[in-house]
């Protein structure tokens, strides 16, 4: 092989390599990790520090919400706890406190459980704090995220996931718990 067509082959491979790195730099940033299919892939630790396996909420219809103890719309505790005990045998309310909006829950996960019991008696499921929004946010939240096309906006927001575990539909955190779309989604 003559040497201009070696020059040649080797000019289009690194032409070839240049465009894949341009744009799988495009298409796949690096902080990309594969999400599985399903929420029911994920385990995460309770408040009390419990790991919990997804897998246990298998057919069952959930209902996400990001929370915060220091929040105006803390009161919304209340009306999940209401939901819980109203639709428990329809949904599951999982709880996951996060520090991500004005440093808002600010507590360890001992004061949060405290906090909860005390002012709200809450009895639904509730995890360790963690990152919902930012560099540091919580494949939970990325897959909810990728599933739903929405981030969180604010403190309780909420993430309604269909019982197959693979359909996520977004509420904004001025949407009630005890909101008509919600309980209708619960109810079909």
């Amino acid at each position: 092989m003559s040497y201009k067509k070696l020059g040649l082959i080797s000019l289009a491979v690194l032409i070839i390599m240049g465009l894949t790195s341009f744009f799988s730099d495009l298409l796949l940033p690096d902080d990309i990790t594969l999400l599985p299919a399903s929420i029911y892939h994920f385990k995460i630790k309770s408040l009390s520090g419990q790991e919990i396996d997804f897998s246990k909420y298998k057919g069952h219809k959930l209902l996400i919400v990001n929370t915060a103890s220091k929040c105006g719309k803390t009161p919304q505790y209340a009306g999940l706890e209401k939901l819980h005990e109203q639709y428990g045998d329809r949904v599951t309310v999982l709880g996951f406190p996060a520090n991500n909006f004005l440093w808002q829950e600010p507590g360890s996960n001992a004061d949060i459980a405290e906090f909860c019991e005390q002012n709200y008696g809450v009895k639904f499921q509730m995890f360790e704090k963690i990152s919902v929004r930012g560099s540091d946010t919580h494949p939970l939240y990325k897959w909810l995220k990728a599933k739903s096309g929405h981030k969180p906006d604010w403190n309780f927001a909420k993430y309604f996931v269909s019982a197959d575990g693979t359909t996520v539909t977004f509420f904004n955190s001025s949407v009630q718990p005890l909101d008509q779309q919600i309980v209708s989604m619960i109810e079909n």
